[in-house]
């Protein structure tokens, strides 16, 4: 690819996701949410704006859609608590901030953008997130907008089945975008509730730099969705640039390794993931994983199931 391409990849969750499980209602949705994702970093990829703000842009469209787990839309806790974790990082100079446990803040992933630029940390939890987004100035909302009745009950359906911490349907909403800019550059950005019915102040992968989110110039860009701890101990994000610079793997072939790895562990999800060459495109070994391209030249693709 010329010097002069672009691409972006958005992924809306993985899991159980099979032709039947979606009412022709919600799959119309879904696909939408996705296509327009697409298009808002698409826009600022065309006009040559840079790859962290193509990212930021496609997952504020997901975060703001209630058929994610994120943003609006996020799974509950436990205890009925609404509790998001993002992050973002460049690929320009492994910049990255991160944010877990923000309970108010209407679009986290530009939260986590705000801890990169304006704070000197990379990681803020829970009540000290929630006091730096407040002072920020970056727009709140209250429990009613995250709130969503589906998310409700599937808790209560969690809680019915005597399960007392994890979703154990294994279905996954976290979002996420990986973009290359014109002028070379890659970035990552993530954004998730969590699972339903976490407990104990639990973290994922997501916002974990190496982990669920990773963006390194020389490698490429990564976000994951899935069963976060097992993404957690393969270290998949990392793994997939460190096999594409040390060991000269295509990302994508490296993508495909780093799942399969992640896998014999356990793990079930899925990455999105683009070059420093533009080529990009995602790997999974859950039943399905909404997902999208686009690029420079290309017709955008957007897909759910895993025969598609």
């Amino acid at each position: 690819m010329s010097s002069t391409d672009w691409t972006l990849v958005v992924h809306g969750g993985a899991g159980i996701i099979e032709q039947g499980t979606l009412t022709p209602e919600q799959e119309t949705a879904i696909r939408g949410a996705l296509a327009r994702a697409l298009e808002a970093g698409a826009d600022i990829l065309r006009a040559g704006g840079a790859a962290l703000d193509a990212a930021e842009a496609a997952v504020r469209v997901l975060e703001d859609d209630e058929h994610f787990n994120s943003g609006r839309g996020s799974v509950f806790t436990y205890e009925g608590r609404i509790e998001m974790d993002a992050a973002v990082m460049d690929g320009r100079n492994r910049d990255a901030g991160a944010v877990t446990g923000v309970t108010a803040t209407r679009n986290p992933v530009s939260l986590a953008r705000r801890v990169m630029e304006d704070s000197p940390h990379v990681l803020l939890s829970r009540e000290g997130a929630d006091r730096f987004s407040r002072e920020q100035g970056i727009e709140q909302v209250g429990p009613d907008w995250f709130e969503v009745p589906e998310r409700r009950r599937q808790l209560e359906e969690l809680k019915a089945r005597g399960a007392d911490h994890f979703d154990v349907e294994m279905k996954y909403g976290t979002v996420g975008a990986v973009a290359r800019d014109k002028a070379g550059h890659v970035a990552a950005a993530t954004s998730t509730g969590g699972i339903t019915g976490k407990r104990w102040g639990r973290i994922g992968d997501s916002p974990l730099i190496g982990a669920g989110t990773y963006a390194d110039d020389r490698a490429g860009a990564v976000s994951a969705t899935g069963s976060g701890e097992f993404f957690i101990r393969a270290v998949v994000a990392h793994e997939i640039c460190a096999r594409a610079r040390l060991a000269n793997q295509d990302v994508l072939s490296a993508a495909r390794a780093t799942i399969t790895d992640m896998g014999a562990l356990g793990g079930t999800g899925g990455v999105i993931v683009v070059g420093p060459d533009g080529r990009g495109g995602w790997a999974f070994n859950s039943k399905g994983m909404y997902r999208g391209k686009a690029a420079s030249g290309q017709d955008p693709v957007v897909a759910l199931y895993g025969e598609e």
